[in-house]
């Protein structure tokens, strides 16, 4: 009798156990798409003769049929109108433990490939660190087998004032640079700007951020931010010439939530 009495306490036990949640949720995830109604402006246009390492930067796909001109493409979208490139974060919350991390490790990486900066868009903390690596050398050029001379130098944007934040130049592939950005003029609405002065083709634009709940939409315009903290939130879609709009997204935990920004 004791023996069934045991065995019955044993089945109960097992069926709450597994009815109970194993481990905890972990936040939610926000995804969507962002989309441009603007008229896409065309790119813009830089004679590769006008600057060094002419026929090394000529590898660059982003070209014209003629290959004399370098094209930057600032605004691109899909046939649905999805808008590449646009960065969409959440702004309503401070972790002082990333902000802590990002003043000693760079959250953001940025490389000098084929005479263009990689990502074209992506993030920056105020006081945190920034990276840049140069992976350019031309070994048919024997002035730039070691490297293809890149200069770095980045701006604390806010329309049209702006301050350098950086300014070094990184001659040899491999050469990089981890320098802390103030980006004093962030709380006002301001981005880090990214140029190179030895060829002004190369340029990068960076959202300054204050947690880790972020990311970049791909070529389709489509975005994912997962383990964001449960509760209603304010999200930003940008875009830096396209533009930006905002929203309040409402996460729930394990839950997904769907966000779409139109960017006109």
């Amino acid at each position: 009798m004791r023996n069934r009495q045991s065995l019955t306490m044993s089945f109960l036990v097992g069926c709450m156990l597994m009815a109970a949640p194993l481990v905890a949720q972990a936040g939610g995830t926000i995804k969507g798409k962002v989309t441009f109604a603007g008229a896409v402006p065309p790119p813009k246009e830089f004679a590769f003769s006008k600057f060094p390492n002419v026929e090394f930067c000529k590898k660059n796909e982003s070209k014209s049929a003629d290959g004399n001109t370098r094209l930057l493409k600032e605004v691109e979208v899909d046939g649905s109108k999805g808008l590449k490139n646009a960065v969409v974060a959440v702004t309503d919350i401070e972790d002082k433990a990333f902000l802590d991390k990002a003043g000693k490790d760079a959250p953001q990486l940025v490389e000098a490939e084929l005479c263009e900066f990689h990502p074209y868009t992506g993030i920056a903390v105020s006081k945190g660190q920034f990276k840049v690596v140069n992976n350019d050398a031309d070994p048919s050029d024997p002035k730039s087998a070691e490297g293809v001379l890149h200069n770095p130098h980045s701006f604390d944007q806010l329309g049209a004032k702006s301050s350098t934040e950086f300014n070094i130049g990184l001659a040899k592939k491999g050469d990089s640079l981890d320098k802390s950005v103030k980006l004093k003029m962030a709380k006002k609405g301001s981005v880090l700007r990214l140029q190179c002065d030895q060829h002004e083709f190369m340029q990068g634009w960076y959202l300054p951020v204050t947690n880790a709940h972020y990311g970049v939409a791909g070529a389709d315009g489509t975005f994912e931010i997962k383990d964001v903290p449960a509760g209603k939130h304010k999200v930003k879609a940008w875009h830096p010439i396209a533009g930006e709009v905002e929203a309040d997204v409402d996460v729930k935990d394990g839950g997904t939530v769907e966000a779409n920004f139109e960017i006109k």
